[in-house]
């Protein structure tokens, strides 16, 4: 029989860690074509995440693991913890909340099972229950990183998915500390089908997820995986200074023309003045966002620091 290793970031996620786990042991059961193995990572959680995980582990050392961190590093780094870690035939990410339908393993198994695939994805048809801003902003994130990266990323995409042995090998080779999985799962290639469900409410406890950290992570993700914005910088760049030139000879036309003519127009030229400032210090911005990369990367940091491991 084969194993699946499932890998579960975890922060701040107490009230749901046993829940997770009674409704996999009871798809197991049910199921029975395959057996469980857990990476359970606590992203450095501040509640009682660490000591229930231990218990789990003791409880249940034959298929359950962990690995604690030190700090909260993010599901990024969780992510590729876990990946590190895992020994099975086919490797899934899932959240523990049960967002992501455990159901749904069998038939990424079957598929998988074929041959025909490398990895069996998830999408959401629907964000029933979400924040309708959240929602607005994540539709308009997909259309935008479509647009400007040529790593095609489907919308509603989960990062709950089945992988063979071989996919997983090839994210591992992506050690760069700058993570965006959705990107990476996409750009390693590999054949890939993803399955529709539509959302699901939290079996307990609230996310850590809220606005401003996903816009940073939607930041990162373009950064990552698009040169748009610099290629943005620079057309707008390009535009100005031709609009100047026109500008400076049409002015210079004019006097010619008319002389005595006087210089009106200091609001206009006001205006001018700040909308141009405002596009130098966007550019400059996205600039300092690329550079800020940069400068992460180079540093060489662990993307992660083990304080336990079982």
């Amino acid at each position: 029989m084969k194993t699946i290793s499932i890998i579960v970031p975890c922060f701040n996620e107490e009230e749901t860690i046993n829940i997770y786990y009674d409704a996999m042991t009871k798809l197991k059961e049910k199921i029975n074509k395959f057996n469980f193995e857990y990476w359970f990572v606590d992203d450095g959680s501040k509640d009682r995440t660490y000591s229930i995980l231990k218990e789990l582990q003791k409880e249940h050392s034959d298929e359950v693991h962990f690995i604690s961190f030190s700090r909260n590093f993010g599901k990024e780094s969780a992510l590729y913890a876990g990946l590190n870690e895992v020994t099975g035939d086919y490797t899934a990410v899932m959240d523990v909340d049960l967002q992501d339908p455990p159901e749904m393993l069998e038939e990424m198994f079957d598929l998988l099972e074929e041959g025909e695939y490398d990895c069996v994805g998830t999408a959401r048809m629907d964000r029933e229950g979400e924040n309708k801003i959240i929602s607005f902003f994540s539709e308009g994130f997909y259309k935008v990183i479509n647009k400007m990266s040529q790593t095609k990323i489907i919308p509603g995409a989960r990062d709950y998915r089945l992988m063979t042995r071989q996919m997983v090998e090839a994210i591992k080779s992506m050690t760069e500390y700058n993570r965006f999985s959705k990107g990476i799962f996409s750009w390693v290639g590999f054949k890939t089908k993803y399955l529709p469900y539509k959302n699901r409410e939290r079996s307990a406890g609230t996310t850590s997820w809220n606005f401003w950290k996903l816009f940073k992570y939607a930041i990162t993700g373009i950064v990552d995986f698009s040169e748009g914005p610099l290629m943005f910088a620079t057309w707008m760049g390009t535009i100005f200074s031709i609009t100047s030139i026109i500008a400076i000879i049409a002015i210079i036309i004019r006097k010619f023309i008319y002389p005595l003519s006087s210089v009106n127009g200091w609001a206009s030229i006001v205006s001018i003045v700040l909308l141009i400032g405002g596009i130098q210090l966007l550019s400059i911005g996205i600039l300092g966002e690329y550079i800020g990369k940069i400068f992460l990367e180079v540093k060489k940091r662990p993307i992660y620091i083990v304080k336990d491991k079982k």
